[in-house]
């Protein structure tokens, strides 16, 4: 009987250590930046730079690059059903806005790979970058994807479009931001 209490009780305690755990995860993430969250708030809401693998093409893109640009930044995954519908606006939007803004899509919470496939089956030739473990999504909001952000050129988030993306509610984004 001795035995079986005491494996009650170090049960007890691991399951209390695992709730603190969880407390602190919690908070900790609560407090971090959260784009999406500040933007709705209507705080000038400045990007948060990344540093990911290029999906397509070589080496890496660190956001913070681009700077003293328009940037469209666009999070996607392969397994999400409207991120395949937006995917060829967003690149005609590319085409069409050549040399004035500077698309960035970011293929995220894809466990699949099929990141480079998606691409070639959508046209998609704007830089990708890999965000495989969500880690840059979760400071853009998190899940749910799509999610869009608009940066103007003194880097602050001009523009945020949750779920599909719509061509006029793009064109209406970009345009602002090329007005500043």
């Amino acid at each position: 009987m001795r035995p079986l209490k005491l494996a009650g009780q170090v049960g007890a305690v691991a399951l209390v250590v695992a709730l603190f755990g969880l407390l602190v995860w919690k908070v900790v993430k609560e407090d971090r930046t959260n784009v999406a969250r500040d933007f709705e708030q209507g705080k000038k809401t400045k990007p948060v730079d990344f540093h990911l693998e290029r999906l397509n093409g070589d080496g890496s893109l660190k956001l913070s690059s681009l700077r003293g640009r328009v940037i469209v930044v666009n999070f996607w995954a392969t397994w999400c059903i409207p991120c395949k519908r937006e995917a060829p606006l967003f690149q005609k939007a590319s085409e069409r806005y050549k040399g004035q803004v500077t698309f960035v899509g970011v293929d995220t919470a894809d466990f699949t790979g099929g990141g480079r496939r998606f691409l070639e089956r959508y046209g998609v030739r704007y830089p990708n970058v890999r965000d495989p473990d969500t880690s840059v999504l979760d400071d853009y909001g998190g899940l749910p994807i799509p999610r869009t952000f608009v940066i103007d050129r003194t880097w602050t988030v001009s523009s945020y479009i949750f779920g599909e993306t719509r061509e006029e509610a793009l064109r209406s984004a970009i345009e602002e931001a090329l007005a500043t």
